[in-house]
């Protein structure tokens, strides 16, 4: 064999192999919520426990943010997505996703299924007690496309009759939970909504402390550990888009159930494990009732 027929040759296997390689990368986006690097230092882990687990695929972590999450879900640019639960029934109603399963939340020794979204202010603001005391008021949440930071707490202003973009002196974005809860700190804004666990989280790492804030209708759920302003809503699925095959699907249901709570990925990721989805069908009636996500004028 000559050395012209052994290079092409060569060539050919490399591009073949590739292809394969190609073929057997599963791609799973993620939510990047406070930015790709904790993303993937919170899901990387996740990917490698199921490149181990499923055998002849590859699982890589695609952190997305808010604005390129629809994007990669209509052009095939994932095969899996986990992202917040108004977001994921955008993208049933919209792209034909499938939940295939539900996050279990490891918060302060209990495992949730559940979140909710907390509404407040600074702890010496005498002028805001109650949701109708937010009238007149500068508010901040996390962006439009924010569940816990946003929706869940703009549901409970309609439901108490109060339009915000009407009704507050204005509504502003700050982009990141973290942010907005700075910014009521530091009065930028009077008061502020993110989603539970928020406050908890920053005053446990010493950027806050719990008694400078004051929430706003405060609601008490048994074995619910964090302050709540609003209904509970079941938390993040994990999706799959249209196309993505069941037979994968089914051995990546198999593999994450089974997932061990001590598992270096369910702790780097802070969750107990995964459990069957649950109804997301609150949710969809919350996005109806706001005409947001899916049913957006």
């Amino acid at each position: 064999m000559n050395r012209k027929v052994l290079f092409s040759l060569t060539i050919l296997t490399f591009f073949f192999a590739g292809l394969c390689q190609a073929a057997d990368t599963v791609k799973i986006g993620v939510l990047a919520k406070n930015g790709p690097a904790k993303a993937l230092k919170q899901w990387q882990a996740t990917g490698e426990y199921l490149t181990a687990k499923v055998e002849g695929k590859n699982f890589e972590i695609v952190p997305l943010d808010f604005d390129a999450v629809f994007p990669a879900i209509e052009g095939g640019k994932v095969d899996f997505f986990l992202i917040n639960s108004s977001m994921f029934v955008t993208a049933k109603v919209k792209y034909a996703a499938e939940p295939i399963l539900t996050m279990i939340n490891s918060r302060q020794g209990k495992a949730l299924k559940s979140f909710g979204g907390v509404i407040f202010t600074t702890s010496y603001n005498d002028g805001v007690k109650t949701l109708a005391d937010v009238k007149g008021k500068k508010f901040m949440a996390v962006k439009g496309s924010s569940f816990g930071g946003w929706q869940m707490a703009y549901k409970e202003f309609v439901d108490a009759g109060i339009d915000p973009f009407k009704d507050f002196a204005g509504v502003e974005f700050g982009g990141k939970h973290d942010n907005v809860v700075f910014a009521v700190q530091n009065e930028q804004v009077e008061v502020g909504t993110v989603r539970t666990d928020t406050l908890e989280r920053m005053a446990a790492s010493g950027a806050i402390a719990m008694e400078d804030f004051k929430v706003i209708g405060k609601k008490e759920y048994p074995d619910f550990p964090f302050v709540c302003s609003s209904k509970l809503y079941p938390e993040w699925p994990l999706a799959k888009v249209a196309g993505t095959d069941d037979s994968l699907v089914a051995m990546v249901v198999s593999a994450l159930k089974a997932m061990p709570k001590d598992d270096k990925a369910a702790k780097a990721a802070k969750i107990v494990g995964w459990s069957d989805p649950l109804d997301y069908g609150p949710v969809e009636e919350l996005q109806k009732t706001l005409s947001v996500g899916a049913y957006g004028k």
